[in-house]
Parts: C-alpha cells; sequence; structure tokens
C-alpha cells in the first residue's frame, strides 16, 4: 500500500492568507506573534480550514525562513514508516536497510518540522517524539544510541480535541504540554463568511489561469449560494468546489446549477429562513429546490437540473422527485409540465425520451384529480434566493 510521502520544502513561494474578517485579523496577528520567537507551536481547527497554510506562514515570517520546511502527515504513516521517516535508521534495522538513512529531522538543520494530524500518533510514537523533545536528540531505528542533535523547530497540528484524547487515555498529557507552548485555534468557515466572496474570487483566478481557461465571472445568486452554504469541509472544500465550476463553465457565467447540489440547496434554506418558524422548520430536498428554480425562478429543464444530473451532482430520485413536483402541479400533463419547466414545445419528444432513457418516467394516471395550473403569478423569487 502506498502512504503519503513527507514533504520538503527549500523554498516554496510566499503564503498569502485571504480574508480581511475580524477572525483572520486575529489570525494574523498570532501567526505575527508566533513568527517572532522559536517556541514550539499548536495549530487546532476542524479539517480543511488551512493549518498547513498557517505553518508555511509561520516559518517563512521566522527567522528560520532561509532553512528548509518538512512536511509530514502522521495519520497516513504507519508507526514503523512514521519513525523510520523522522528519526532514520541504521543499515540492517529491518529487511531493505541496505545502508544508513538519515531521517527528515536531520534535513532540516535551522528549519521547520511541521506534523500535521499529531493527534493520530500512537502512544508508542508519542514516547519517541517526547523523548526528541526532551533532548533534542536523533537515534535512527535500529541504533543503540543517539546519532547526532538538531536544531528545528517544532509545528504540530490537529483536528482533534486533545483534551479530550488525554482523559481517554489516548494521547499523553506530558507530550500536550510540551507541544501546546503557543497554541492558534484556526476558525471555520462558518465562522467568517464575509471572507467567502474574497477566497472564491482568489480560487477562480488561480484555477482560470492555472487550467487556462476564459474566467468566468460569479452570478449574484451564486455567490449567496456560497456565502449561505456552511461548508463542512471549509476552505478545502471550496478549492475543490471552484476547481470543479472552473472546469465545467468554459467561460459562461456562475450560476447556482453549476455549484453542488448541496451548496445551491443552501439559498432555499436561507430565504426560509426568514419566513415564519411553523414553516422554517422544513428542511427543503433537492428536488424541491430544484423545482424551485425552474416554477418560481424562471430556469429551463435543460441548465437548472440535466447538467446536475448528468454530472451526477443528482441522483435518480432526485431527478424522479422533480418531475413529481412538477406533474403534481399539472395534473399529470407531460406536455405542460414542458412549459412549466421552461422549455420549447418541440423538447417534448427530447424531455420523455430522456426520463425514459434514465427511467425517470412516472406513469401519469395517479396525477388526473382536477383542471391542470400554471405557475402562480407573479413567481416568488425569494424561495431560491433571486
Amino acid at each position: 500500500m502506498n502512504s503519503p510521502r513527507p514533504r520538503l520544502f527549500s523554498s516554496s513561494p510566499e503564503v498569502r492568507l485571504v480574508g480581511l474578517s475580524g477572525a483572520m485579523r486575529l489570525v494574523e496577528e498570532d501567526i505575527a506573534s508566533a513568527a517572532r520567537s522559536d517556541a514550539k507551536v499548536l495549530l487546532t481547527g476542524e479539517t480543511g480550514v488551512g493549518k498547513e497554510l498557517v505553518a508555511h506562514a509561520i516559518h517563512q515570517r521566522s527567522i528560520r525562513a532561509n532553512g528548509p520546511m518538512i512536511t509530514v502527515n502522521c495519520a497516513g504513516l504507519p508507526d514503523s514508516l512514521l519513525e523510520s521517516e523522522l528519526f532514520g535508521h541504521a543499515r540492517g534495522s529491518f529487511t531493505g536497510a541496505y545502508r544508513d538513512k538519515p531521517g527528515l529531522l536531520e534535513m532540516a538543520p535551522k528549519g521547520t518540522v511541521f506534523l500535521d494530524e499529531v493527534g493520530e500518533m500512537s502512544i508508542r510514537m508519542q514516547v519517541v517524539l517526547l523523548r526528541f523533545l526532551e533532548t533534542g536528540e536523533i537515534q535512527r531505528v535500529g541504533a543503540d544510541r543517539s546519532h547526532t542533535r538538531v536544531d528545528v523547530r517544532l509545528i504540530t497540528a490537529t483536528n482533534r480535541d486533545l483534551q479530550v484524547q488525554i482523559a481517554a487515555g489516548a494521547f499523553r498529557e506530558d507530550l500536550y504540554f510540551r507541544l501546546n507552548v503557543i497554541r492558534l485555534q484556526i476558525p471555520p468557515l462558518r465562522e467568517r463568511a464575509e471572507d467567502i466572496p474574497l477566497i472564491a474570487e482568489h480560487y477562480l483566478d488561480s484555477f482560470s489561469a492555472r487550467h487556462r481557461v476564459a474566467r468566468s465571472p460569479f452570478s449574484p445568486a451564486a455567490m449567496e449560494a456560497l456565502v449561505s452554504y456552511r461548508w463542512p469541509g471549509n476552505v478545502r472544500e471550496l478549492k475543490n468546489v471552484l476547481e470543479r465550476v472552473v472546469l465545467k463553465s468554459n467561460g459562461q457565467p456562475i450560476q447556482p446549477s453549476d455549484l453542488p447540489s448541496e451548496v445551491f440547496r443552501s439559498l432555499a434554506q436561507s430565504a426560509r429562513g426568514a419566513e415564519p418558524a411553523a414553516s422554517a422548520s422544513h428542511e427543503p430536498s433537492t428536488a424541491e429546490v430544484l423545482a424551485a428554480k425552474m416554477m418560481q425562478g424562471g430556469e429551463s429543464f435543460w441548465s437548472a437540473v440535466y447538467p446536475l444530473f448528468m454530472a451526477r451532482d443528482i441522483t435518480r430520485a432526485d431527478l424522479r422527485g422533480v418531475i413529481l413536483i412538477g406533474l403534481r402541479h399539472t395534473n399529470g400533463n407531460y406536455r405542460l409540465l414542458t412549459q412549466v419547466f421552461n422549455m420549447p414545445e418541440t423538447n417534448y419528444k427530447r424531455f420523455l425520451s430522456f426520463l425514459r432513457k434514465h427511467e425517470c418516467h412516472l406513469p401519469f394516471q395517479r396525477f388526473r384529480v382536477a383542471p391542470a395550473q400554471m405557475p402562480a403569478t407573479p413567481p416568488v423569487k425569494a424561495a431560491v434566493g433571486h
């Protein structure tokens, strides 16, 4: 099995944090304070908030900036490999060890070592790390004595609550006190939503240039959806979404339908937040959001639903739900449904063929209970964030 390899940076581009919120200003102040000293730093925060970026910023602004920086993901390496990578090994210490090999700590003199996900270390590896922190000495795997001393600065990060880990016996308290000299808490993206437009525009520029495609502007509704969404994966999730959007947009304005269903669903949820509590308790389904985009927002089936289904951003069940809502509105009349979903009359056969091909053509008979309805006028635009 392939394990993620540690990364060694001798000279990386200058790190720039994007954001003007009060929370980000505090992070910038903490970075500046940490960079002025040589003390150990513990970075905490949810997955994807940018802990590695903050570690690089501290390194680049410190007196060690001219030295190398090593990044190691402790969760991605088994104990034996992690110890060998950090401390090196002696010839003959295990099968395949044909020569002495220096560890990464020796390869970063007067530099910085960043241990990501340190909370995932086993108790045995925690003991090994603690011994190094107390003495600064390197003892290679398979050696019977210390090999050398190294001058490195240690920055660690975790998305776990180490106090809870300590209480559960999964993390050593003495190691925690060694690591927790300067502590920086990185806020989740949902707590600094005012930074989302800046971050989104930054990645839009970056990915458009990287993939050599025309830069697509955000529509107001698309940006509103980005700001409304809670981003459980934080900046990492936003970055991945935007790269996908750049590759799909082809220079056209980015619409809510270009975003993943869970993101544009936040538009309807945000709109419902302003309604009375009785209705706000109902969380709209993906099908309800898509139906509202067409029946109230005036979008076409071919732009609001079809691309999401073909890209597998919505499921067959979601598509059937959209058709179900539409047929209830038209009392089972598929020809009228093409009008309700804002398609030209000439698209009738194409629409039915698409539904049958994907097993989403619902029997119309059970909907024939009352005269067919056309969409209410004027459309209730607030439901979809227009």
